[in-house]
């Protein structure tokens, strides 16, 4: 891993141990202008105690068990599928991280909020403010801030994966009544869409990347190019941990391709829209997204589009090149 230069942006990342959260992890873990400070995990797409010792296990792998794990207190208003939450047992069970599995995390586990907060205020105290990469519900982060509001000014920016604007959203009938199924909501926003409009009423720098966005991230041909550097570390883990879901054709690479936003690059990414951006928060189509007006919401930037997808892939692979 690469050590954080002196001007370094400080990450906390609040993730939900699903197995995209992981190959995120390891693209994070390559980014020398990242400084990661502590992880935490929602129980959201995931099953906690599984996720948090697959977590400890890939703190192990990677080596980096100096950093902050920690498990979030936050309760979600929709719960995600068990189909999905059971991921993170498969995650713990692939050949890599089996020789990790001794000693794992115990309850009770380090507090999210706890980490949170110390790590707001040591920022402030520094004038130093965060990013936050949430790929998860975003409930974490606004619970803490709710509870103390002027714990905001230590966050700089917020780099969000979820929703959907001008795509269907992924809830999906066969694994949810169809009578709470809309067509509109995107997971990580459905899960709670209270905190999801309290994002965007209390922050003024959030970077959105929704479905629009990450369902082009395709993992097959990813695939493609990563199978030809496998006597790479970080590359034979992220193929062992999409090789679970690989075949799954709704599956795509929604937190790596926010997580790559961190790394500054200028040919990935198109400009994004600078929108308000409205939340359904109750009634059928709750966790729905939409485009409000400026003269009464704080614009927030929303990233429809890559510049280049074939960019966003060899990039990734490039880091992954360790």
């Amino acid at each position: 891993m690469d050590l954080p230069n002196k001007q370094s942006t400080p990450v906390i990342f609040n993730h939900s141990a699903a197995i995209d959260d992981f190959v995120a992890t390891a693209l994070l873990l390559t980014m020398p202008n990242i400084e990661l400070q502590g992880i935490v995990v929602t129980n959201a797409d995931c099953l906690a105690d599984p996720a948090m010792k697959v977590s400890w296990m890939v703190h192990r792998f990677f080596e980096i068990e100096h950093i902050p794990l920690t498990l979030s207190n936050a309760r979600g208003w929709n719960s995600f599928p068990y189909l999905y939450r059971k991921d993170c047992i498969a995650m713990g069970k692939i050949n890599l991280l089996k020789p990790f599995a001794d000693n794992p995390i115990q309850p009770p586990y380090p507090s999210g909020e706890e980490m949170v907060i110390q790590l707001l205020e040591k920022a402030i105290q520094d004038n130093r403010p965060v990013t936050v990469l949430a790929t998860g519900p975003i409930t974490t982060i606004t619970n803490v801030v709710k509870a103390n509001p002027a714990l905001a000014a230590g966050i700089n920016k917020i780099v969000w994966m979820g929703g959907a604007i001008d795509v269907w959203g992924n809830l999906d009938k066969t694994t949810i009544p169809a009578e709470i199924a809309n067509d509109y909501a995107e997971w990580n926003a459905f899960w709670d869409p209270a905190a999801t409009a309290s994002m965007f009423e209390t922050f003024s720098n959030v970077n959105v990347f929704p479905l629009d966005i990450t369902n082009a991230a395709k993992i097959p041909p990813f695939m493609t190019g990563l199978e030809k550097q496998l006597q790479y570390k970080y590359s034979e883990f992220v193929y062992q941990a999409y090789g679970l879901v690989s075949e799954e054709p709704f599956y795509c690479m929604w937190n790596t391709c926010a997580t790559a936003y961190l790394a500054e690059m200028t040919d990935i990414f198109q400009a994004p829209e600078q929108i308000p951006v409205l939340v359904e928060e109750l009634g059928f189509n709750q966790g729905s997204l939409k485009r409000g007006t400026h003269n009464q919401e704080k614009s927030q930037n929303l990233f429809m589009k890559f510049s280049s997808t074939e960019n966003f892939y060899n990039y990734v692979l490039k880091q992954l090149q360790r």
